[in-house]
């Protein structure tokens, strides 16, 4: 009980569901944030003051540069450097400082381009990740490789989850680094509004992707704090896959967008395929994905229209 819980990221998109469902816990006694202006976790002076100032019992690390595959193609080094720096150093004082528990949130592009679907943690190191966002994936996939052997050589208690793509309100909507359902419902948004006749997306549509409520994602989180303390990876996924050019016509109704979708195929795929195996997360800490895609859906838009609607 009165357990002091630092969540690195907090104040984003996916930080900040933690952080609202750590505070339903009844062994929380505080969930603080650090801000990255205050902390700049790409520093280690920054990562030591954080700990001296913050006192944690637990780290949940989410933070991290991210983006879809503009942002990731135009800016590998940034992703690799700076998401590598913040976990390595972030869990690294962690363990110096003995705390009971370091949660490290990796990434589902840390897998192979061509793993087998669904995707198990087995197969997490049969490959080259996707080459878009391989230096994000291989930053981030480095966490396990620290959590593992610090738990080898000094009993340190780190645990590594894979979340795969999440979506729901509150999602980054930014052209340049949105991923890709915020990125298609501003796109067909934008175009409702100025009355065009088409929508031109990335790639043929034929990739497939997987993708997590972000409430249910946060849930998976604090469960996994609360219970699992091993050391093999485990994804964080609702098991169901749907193709890019399916996910756009869903999206294209719900927004009613009645203009025509065109394909520009000379822009990258990314992976062909995402789905995960997630039986191990319910093994391990008892989690299922509760939230309906299409409710999700429904909810992600509504929320980006009435924001919409507050800024005209």
């Amino acid at each position: 009980m009165g357990k002091r819980v630092v969540v690195t990221g907090g104040a984003g998109f996916f930080g900040s569901h933690v952080v609202s469902a750590l505070k339903r816990r009844d062994w929380v006694g505080e969930a603080l944030v650090p801000r990255s202006r205050v902390y700049n976790l790409v520093e280690h002076d920054a990562v030591v003051r954080m700990y001296e100032d913050l006192q944690p019992d637990i780290v949940i690390h989410m933070a991290g540069v991210v983006g879809g595959i503009g942002a990731n193609r135009a800016h590998p080094g940034k992703f690799f450097y700076e998401n590598l720096m913040m976990g390595v150093q972030t869990m690294h004082e962690g363990y110096v400082r003995g705390i009971e528990k370091f949660v490290a949130i990796g990434t589902i592009c840390a897998y192979p381009r061509m793993t087998p679907t669904p995707f198990s943690e087995e197969h997490l190191w049969d490959g080259y990740p996707e080459e878009t966002n391989a230096p994000y994936g291989l930053a981030k996939k480095m966490l396990l490789v620290q959590a593992q052997t610090y738990r080898q050589e000094y009993g340190f208690n780190a645990i590594y989850l894979l979340p795969v793509n999440l979506y729901g309100p509150g999602d980054n909507f930014d052209p340049e680094s949105s991923h890709v359902i915020p990125a298609l419902i501003r796109k067909f948004s934008e175009a409702k509004e100025r009355k065009e006749k088409s929508v031109t997306l990335w790639g043929d549509g034929s990739s497939t992707r997987e993708f997590l409520y972000v409430g249910d994602a946060a849930e998976a989180v604090v469960l996994a704090a609360e219970k699992y303390n091993g050391p093999e990876p485990v994804n964080v996924g609702s098991g169901q896959e749907i193709s890019i050019r399916d996910l756009a016509e869903v999206i294209r109704t719900k927004i009613g967008f009645e203009g025509e979708i065109t394909w520009d195929v000379s822009k990258p795929n990314g992976q062909p395929r995402r789905r995960l195996d997630t039986s191990r997360a319910k093994k391990f800490f008892g989690f299922e994905a509760m939230m309906p895609f299409e409710k999700g859906l429904l909810e992600t838009v509504a929320w980006y229209e009435e924001v919409r609607r507050s800024e005209l």
